[in-house]
């Protein structure tokens, strides 16, 4: 078989119907588009949603994957080269599976499909992030670009960076997404990308409290700004810091949606 990767690892299939229904419960999979590249380059389209991966390269990129999401490998049929891919990933530990029937498989449902993805957005912060500063990654990531690259510089270099890269600049003095008021960098992005989610009006009301120092306006809170206090002492490196730091928001929102669904809370 002409797999990517060599790996005693057998790869697990996940059906299109499936993997769309852990999508439509804001359970954010991390849909990997691996056709080799003339497939893709004459492709028209893609799955909404996903990330181009190389399939030759998983090797390099897999340590790069974020933690604790389930990731699914997509070729063209679902064949030797998700297989290959899908298995590479579980063998470092990943719940990769892929996707039953591939790409193609997808479009034969009848579910909708997407723009092949592109380059990815680029965003610049300060570094050593906190609270605000990963909770915004955290957005960018599960709700504008699921492939953003985030960078993290000297404060006095943030805006600096942003000219001469093109990035994006959040959280930072000057950045056209800072605080705003009592409002912090986290609203300033849902605001101004009209983000609508479950759980996501609650879950910034707490990064607010916890980034502002006013710890009364959520009981959580308190409990955020220690765990931000926490993942910086814990990690030197801050993309390390970023990759941890993601699985806490996943989980802070998947609480949050299930206490808006007991309370009867509107979307």
């Amino acid at each position: 078989m002409d797999t990517p990767f060599s790996t005693p690892f057998a790869a697990r299939a996940i059906a299109a119907a499936e993997l769309a229904a852990a999508g439509a419960a804001w359970r954010f999979p991390l849909i990997l588009d691996v056709r080799r590249e003339p497939a893709f380059a004459a492709a028209p389209d893609s799955l909404p949603g996903a990330i181009r991966r190389a399939p030759e390269g998983v090797a390099e990129w897999a340590a790069t994957l974020e933690l604790g999401r389930l990731v699914v490998a997509a070729c063209v049929h679902g064949h030797e080269v998700s297989q290959g891919v899908a298995a590479a990933l579980a063998a470092r530990g990943h719940d990769a599976r892929l996707l039953d029937g591939g790409i193609e498989g997808w479009r034969a449902t009848g579910r909708s499909m997407a723009a092949k993805p592109g380059v990815p957005t680029l965003w610049v912060t300060r570094a050593r992030p906190k609270v605000d500063r990963i909770a915004c990654p955290w957005l960018i990531r599960r709700f504008i670009d699921p492939d953003a690259r985030i960078l993290f510089v000297p404060a006095d270099s943030v805006l600096a960076v942003a000219a001469e890269t093109g990035a994006t600049a959040f959280d930072a003095p000057g950045a056209p997404l800072h605080h705003r008021g009592e409002r912090c960098s986290l609203d300033a992005i849902i605001h101004d990308h009209a983000i609508a989610a479950p759980g996501l009006a609650r879950l910034a009301a707490i990064v607010r409290g916890a980034d502002t120092d006013r710890l009364d306006l959520a009981p959580e809170c308190a409990g955020l700004f220690a765990a931000a206090q926490g993942y910086a002492l814990r990690f030197d490196d801050d993309q390390a810091q970023l990759r941890h730091g993601l699985v806490l928001y996943d989980a802070l929102h998947a609480w949050c949606m299930a206490r808006d669904a007991a309370e009867g809370a509107p979307a």
